[in-house]
């Protein structure tokens, strides 16, 4: 029985530690990936140009008129008219979001880039809410800093059918030096090398 026991928690302990490590490999991939693909493009002058533009918009905005945006966006996902949703999937920064998801042959599940209020600028695909403010994905990214980055657990996406780890990182302004948005990108971590 005793060593039934010390077998049975030698084998979870491995088991726990491989996890550990499996889970350490993606960050260590995942951080890679940032530094020498996802900063590149999303600090691309597409991304900048769009963010500095709508924040001159989103700095007059009250957390009123947020939650109004915000409910209206989460009412057209629902079903009916999509005139807001679609004001943003055509803009010229989703339809460079939407080349670069092309472009990563699937290494990228979704990709959406949000103002210094947290609201969407430009997406690959459709996302449930507008407003971004209140999560994680940008308050620990923008409300970090210049340096904010966020790397999430890996989770099975069921839209998508992979195992993905969400990634933010906040986009900042290359003349002040200051952070005026952030992205958050979809990893497939199934294609990490």
């Amino acid at each position: 029985m005793i060593r039934t026991l010390v077998v049975t928690a030698a084998l979870a302990l491995s088991v726990s530690l491989s996890t550990t490590a499996l889970a350490q490999d993606y960050k260590v991939a995942v951080a890679n990936l940032i530094d020498t693909e996802i900063r590149d493009w999303a600090q691309s002058d597409e991304v900048i140009d769009a963010i500095k533009s709508q924040n001159k918009i989103s700095a007059t905005l009250s957390q009123a008129d947020i939650d109004r945006q915000d409910k209206q966006w989460r009412d057209e996902v629902k079903g009916g008219d999509r005139t807001m949703i679609n004001s943003v999937l055509t803009n010229d920064l989703s339809n460079y979001l939407q080349g670069v998801k092309t472009s990563s042959h699937g290494k990228y599940t979704e990709i959406f880039v949000m103002d210094m209020m947290g609201l969407n600028v430009g997406q690959s695909d459709v996302t449930s809410d507008y407003w971004q403010g209140d999560e994680d994905k940008w308050q620990l990214t923008y409300g970090a800093g210049p340096k904010g980055v966020l790397i999430k657990d890996v989770d099975f996406d069921e839209s998508t059918q992979t195992y993905q780890s969400q990634v933010s990182v906040a986009i900042v302004d290359p003349q002040s030096g200051k952070a005026i948005g952030a992205v958050t990108v979809g990893v497939n971590v199934e294609m990490l090398e």
